[in-house]
């Protein structure tokens, strides 16, 4: 009997061939075994729970996480721009790299982790470890070919995504450690994001948040005590990351999941893992367009030197520090959202979205407005440069205006994808890193300079906030219909 999961506007059957096990004839519903036990407890805490107090549960350790990880990210550019400000342009190039490992990763993680959840939400462990595992290995093998690709081809990557010819000495060094570390990156996504979609972010943050702390640690040993400059940075990003990915994946072996990790899990049809990438598919568009959106920003500020590609890296990564509370919440959101509709308890879908675009939109409108204040020293913290702040400052002040209007955007991201409504999702995606900021991007660079360089991400983000609200809408009122219809 496979399950039933809503995907576009259809219903869609997965798992064909796979038994239900709450539904087989033998009493598997005997508290007798600790893993039968233990997935009913967390059914009913993720189908039963009020609806704040879990998403704040689930999205305060994956919140601490994010912010972990943005700390670590601003940790290198703030060790990195001691050395020049070449050197803190190569952040923001090799900063398009990660994102390319981590839009694999992100399709397979939030492909999996999203069917897993909702696999969970139907009773059916067996689905939820095929696809796990599935997922992981997936994550695993695209990711060690990016490594012999990325090696091979060093140079002319770091000049496509944007490095400038004094930039360049400084990207080869540091994208070389990330390029060997690509492997545990990738697969580090799949592990983290289905530990958030079963309710486990704690175990999640654990994995996450050490990692980056040790990245910070790391920064300061190997560039200030052992003076190994920008290789320290990268170093210290590739260890830590095998490091979180260690602890995470033990996670797993240890059995503290519901869904199995093993060899023997993995599906051997390719119907699977096409549904794992359609369904991760808008992840992998939204980190692809973080990646293109990075190299074409940096192309464009480019013309104007390395100070206003350091700058734009700079308000970049502080942005991305702001707005990691906000998602971190969010991503609580996930798991509430895709285990309660897998549940077909649609009410409670509806009541944590509301709430998490609430909280988001409380959280970033207060950091915004007191961060308008301080632009400019926000941006000299990190690179003490008069051109760099000048630009920078303009920047942040756009950008900071620019996330009062995201957070509405980004939970329908992730409500359409957590759901299984793909085609939506995906467009949601592709609206702010792609179809809105590339061409308001080449535009407003080439009629207004650097100005237009400045405020085309803000721009970008109200133009991606109005077009969901017609999406958002009738969305919200079908899942009230869907109430009402499932309790007659």
């Amino acid at each position: 009997m496979g399950i039933i999961i809503g995907r576009n506007d259809k219903i869609h059957r997965i798992g064909k061939g796979t038994s239900n096990m709450f539904d087989s004839k033998d009493d598997n519903r005997t508290t007798d075994n600790p893993d039968i036990a233990k997935q009913a407890r967390q059914y009913q805490k993720m189908t039963e729970t009020p609806i704040a107090p879990l998403v704040l549960k689930l999205g305060i350790p994956t919140t601490i996480s994010m912010l972990v990880t943005s700390v670590y990210n601003m940790a290198d550019t703030f060790f990195i721009g001691k050395y020049g400000t070449s050197a803190s342009g190569a952040v923001g190039v090799v900063f398009g790299l990660m994102a390319i490992i981590q839009a694999f990763g992100f399709m397979f993680g939030q492909g999996s982790g999203s069917i897993c959840s909702r696999a969970l939400g139907a009773r059916n462990v067996q689905l939820a470890s095929r696809f796990t595992s599935t997922g992981f290995f997936a994550a695993l093998l695209t990711g060690g070919f990016m490594t012999v690709l990325g090696l091979l081809f060093l140079e002319p990557l770091m000049l496509l995504l944007g490095s400038t010819e004094t930039i360049l000495p400084y990207a080869k060094t540091y994208a070389f450690y990330i390029l060997l570390a690509a492997p545990f990156m990738c697969s580090s996504c799949v592990l983290n994001n289905v530990l958030r979609f079963e309710g486990q972010a704690l175990f999640s943050m654990i994995g996450l948040a050490s990692g980056g702390l040790l990245n910070i640690f790391g920064d300061w040993l190997l560039m200030s005590r052992f003076q190994l400059g920008i290789q320290g940075a990268g170093i210290s990003t590739a260890v830590s990351q095998t490091i979180s990915f260690c602890i995470l994946l033990s996670m797993f072996l240890r059995g503290r999941t519901s869904g199995k990790l093993a060899l023997k899990n993995i599906s051997r049809s390719l119907k699977d893992l096409w549904l794992i990438c359609e369904t991760g598919f808008p992840s992998l568009v939204r980190q692809g367009l973080t990646s293109i959106s990075t190299m074409m920003l940096n192309d464009r500020a480019g013309v104007y030197g390395d100070a206003a590609v350091a700058a734009m890296s700079i308000v970049n990564r502080i942005c991305f520090f702001t707005f990691a509370t906000a998602l971190g919440i969010g991503q609580g959101f996930q798991p509430v959202c895709a285990f309660n509709y897998g549940a077909k308890k649609y009410e409670r879908v509806r009541k944590a979205f509301l709430f998490t675009f609430t909280v988001g939109e409380i959280f970033l409108g207060a950091v915004a407005l007191v961060g308008m204040q301080f632009t400019g020293l926000l941006v000299q913290f990190f690179r003490d440069d008069p051109e760099v702040v000048r630009i920078g400052a303009v920047a942040l002040t756009a950008q900071f205006v620019g996330q009062l209007f995201m957070p509405l955007a980004v939970c329908a991201n992730m409500l359409f994808q957590s759901v299984g409504r793909v085609g939506v999702a995906t467009l949601m995606s592709m609206l702010r890193s792609g179809l809105f900021f590339l061409p308001i991007l080449v535009i407003t660079s080439a009629v207004f300079g650097l100005p237009g360089i400045q405020y085309s991400q803000a721009l970008s983000d109200v133009l991606t906030t109005l077009v969901a609200i017609p999406f958002v809408v009738p969305f919200l009122r079908e899942l009230k219909r869907r109430d009402r219809e499932a309790a007659v």
